[in-house]
């Protein structure tokens, strides 16, 4: 559905990401991960036509879009989310996503009546129609996230690219955000998640890519990625697999669980 061909972006002399290549089948959840400044927002950038890649190619459905304009990739159908939440404070938590649905992938067949019922009905998904009338500037740290998602599940996208929409909250949080992202996921929407929540994205990933000083250092399955050595030297840590281990033995050495009476 996505291919990603020997990307590489630079800032002056600087390389952000250099021969990035990898690709996102259709349905699932690819978590892209890596250390600080390894270059994953920049990808997202790069995909959702922020930036012009100076080197290589996206390909969306066979369509070359690396020189498609934001506006227009988003009505191809790939929409994301940001690190920093930045609603439209000034308009209420319902009208914030009714700016998506209006004006998103969909939006030039709905009329405005449909596109606020489609506005209702994502709130309703997302948990927030107990604050539809609110004004978004008063939400919490946790419903700005989930408006986040619902603006962006609002243009009616194919392709969803979230990045870090975990950060911040706490393990609760962070289980009801899973359980949200598996169910858009299930509703046909594939999925991209920058997270550093190595518990979280290990959960939801059906594969993982792993940057670090923006060239990709490992892709494949949450449990082989995780077991590289050259992903734990780069980002993981000796702490992070011990840890695994021990929860491992842990689990291991656990005492079967008694069948129900």
């Amino acid at each position: 559905m996505l291919r990603i061909e020997n990307v590489g972006m630079r800032f002056g002399g600087l390389w952000a990401l250099k021969d990035v290549s990898f690709e996102v089948e259709r349905g699932t959840i690819l978590g892209l991960i890596g250390p600080n400044g390894s270059g994953k927002t920049t990808m997202m950038n790069v995909i959702s036509g922020v930036y012009k890649p100076s080197e290589g190619e996206v390909q969306y459905a066979g369509r070359r879009i690396a020189d498609v304009p934001t506006h227009d990739v988003c009505h191809l159908g790939i929409a994301r989310t940001f690190q920093v939440v930045k609603p439209f404070a000034n308009l209420t938590v319902r009208e914030n996503v009714g700016v998506g649905a209006m004006y998103g992938r969909l939006g030039a067949k709905r009329s405005a009546r449909d596109a606020f019922a489609r506005t209702d009905e994502l709130l309703e998904f997302v948990g927030l129609a107990r604050v539809a009338g609110r004004p978004a500037s008063d939400l919490t740290i946790p419903d700005r996230k989930r408006l986040e998602v619902a603006k962006a599940l609002a243009l009616d996208p194919e392709i969803l690219l979230l990045d870090e929409v975990m950060a911040g909250l706490n393990a609760s949080e962070v289980d009801e955000a899973l359980h949200l992202l598996r169910t858009v996921n299930e509703r046909g929407v594939t999925l991209i998640v920058v997270e550093h929540l190595m518990k979280a994205i290990m959960s939801i990933s059906q594969r993982i890519v792993v940057l670090a000083e923006g060239k990709k250092i490992a892709e494949g399955l949450p449990q082989d990625v995780t077991s590289s050595p050259a992903v734990i030297e780069a980002y993981l840590g000796a702490r992070y697999v011990k840890r695994q281990a021990a929860e491992r033995e842990r689990k291991a050495a656990a005492p079967p669980a008694e069948p129900p009476a």
